[in-house]
């Protein structure tokens, strides 16, 4: 049996490995040929993808899928299912974990299966049945599928063990491969591997469907077993700097600091840094001492506002004076830090904007990114939208975060593009923050990819 999976091309400009389905990858290699394919860094457009197909010849093609991602999944489906419609298509990621009924309903008969949230297990169970052994669908996890016209859904589970799942099949994937753009413009040390620590998330944000995908408990991995991973990457791939992707690696603060002393242990010629973000309320000057001293050189913050009442409807459990509290907290210990911002947050008024964009200006940042808001699927204030009659507002073949794909009531989309404008503009010309930039450009081949970030971004879009 032949297994093809398969990471959509995007828009994107962000370039990293799926470990998502390199633990799939894993989970199923003692029962299938398999191949991961990175339509992003590969540059598969539609075009190519049929040729792969054609090529290797597979049994089972698995898609991950975010929203924005629909467009091309529409169009890949018809691809497999013309090449040889007894090919299984299967689907999971983010948007079929919010959505699972209206995915299928969505790409209709051309997507088979689909499985919510975590998929490890049951995609080895929907692989045992594949090869012929006696499972009733109703058993597998997150198992999505069609019965008599209708479309059944099973709860999701989540793997409290995250050590039983083995570590994700690096071989299929090639970090070393992946070029510089990972999870930021910038970067210390390469080559780059993203890693993951812990799984879930316990906190509410109402823009955020990170745990409809991996929980709401925080499940943590062994020590020992992060730490040979990490060194397997460093002596086997040459891998000099990681992104821990985690949504919560400082939750349990006794357990970063743990990892923390072991890491510096191993003595590794490292850097390392957390793009997606870590929770203010949850450092202190020793956490943030060990990390600097086994190697981090860049902490991310979601603060996402400069006004307490969005920050509030956002349920972010933070105020402005927290965040300029943490902040100096941080920078205390020499730590850089880069801030993200949401602009357009339904209810918002163009003067919450501004002052959004006049924190990021008042705070000791060395880098700042200005999302427009998106309204995910499955999240609070998509419904919120949905009940409200506003998800009519989306354009959701614009459902990028600079697009403005939805503007709040009284401002236009022209109108929060040139905020998005003025906010990266005003951040970034400043001299001091701008020089400071510029002498972390590491190559000619790094300033194409800035020039190229800074058109889609600003110019584009």
């Amino acid at each position: 049996m032949k297994t093809l999976l398969v990471k959509p091309y995007n828009l994107t400009d962000h370039i990293q490995p799926s470990l998502g389905l390199g633990y799939l990858a894993t989970a199923i290699r003692n029962k299938s040929d398999v191949r991961i394919l990175d339509c992003i860094k590969e540059r598969v457009e539609i075009e190519q993808l049929g040729e792969i197909i054609k090529n290797y010849k597979p049994d089972l093609v698995g898609f991950q899928c975010y929203t924005f991602d629909l467009r091309f999944l529409k169009d890949a489906l018809n691809i497999v299912k013309n090449y040889d419609e007894k090919i299984i298509t299967v689907m999971g990621g983010p948007h079929p974990s919010a959505v699972p009924q209206q995915t299928m309903e969505y790409f209709g008969n051309k997507l088979d299966f689909a499985f919510k949230g975590e998929a490890e297990k049951s995609f080895s169970l929907f692989v045992d049945y594949l090869n012929g052994e006696k499972i009733n669908f109703s058993d597998i996890p997150g198992f999505v599928w069609r019965k008599n016209g209708t479309i059944e859904s099973n709860d999701c589970y989540f793997e409290n063990n995250l050590d039983s799942l083995g570590m994700l099949s690096w071989d299929l994937i090639h970090p070393e491969q992946y070029p510089e753009s990972q999870h930021g413009a910038f970067y210390k040390k390469f080559p780059i591997a993203p890693i993951m620590i812990t799984r879930g998330c316990p906190y509410q944000c109402t823009f955020c469907a990170g745990k409809l995908v991996s929980g709401v408990k925080l499940r943590k991995r062994g020590i020992k077993e992060v730490i040979n991973e990490i060194d397997m990457l460093y002596k086997d791939y040459g891998i000099r700097e990681f992104h821990v992707i985690d949504d919560n690696f400082t939750l349990d603060v006794a357990y970063a600091k743990t990892f923390l002393r072991e890491l510096i242990v191993k003595n590794l010629d490292i850097s390392w840094s957390t793009p997606n973000g870590v929770r203010m309320d949850m450092l202190d000057k020793e956490l943030l001492a060990l990390m600097k001293q086994s190697g981090l050189y860049l902490i991310s913050l979601g603060i996402e506002s400069g006004s307490d009442r969005i920050l509030k409807l956002m349920k972010k459990n933070l105020t402005v004076e927290k965040i300029r509290k943490s902040i100096a907290l941080i920078k205390s210990c020499g730590i850089d830090i880069a801030g993200f911002f949401i602009l357009g947050f339904p209810g918002e008024k163009k003067e919450e904007i501004m002052d959004t964009i006049n924190l990021s200006l008042e705070l000791d940042l060395i880098r700042a990114n200005f999302f427009t808001y998106l309204p995910f699927p499955g999240t609070e204030s998509y419904s919120e939208l949905a009940k409200n009659g506003e998800l009519e507002r989306v354009n959701w073949d614009r459902f990028y975060f600079m697009n403005s794909a939805y503007t709040p009531i009284g401002i236009s989309r022209k109108e929060l593009k040139r905020l998005h404008r003025i906010a990266f503009l005003r951040f970034y010309a400043r001299p001091k923050i701008l020089w400071k930039n510029i002498l972390s450009i590491k190559s000619l081949r790094h300033l194409l990819f800035l020039t190229k970030r800074f058109y889609h971004w600003i110019v584009m879009s």
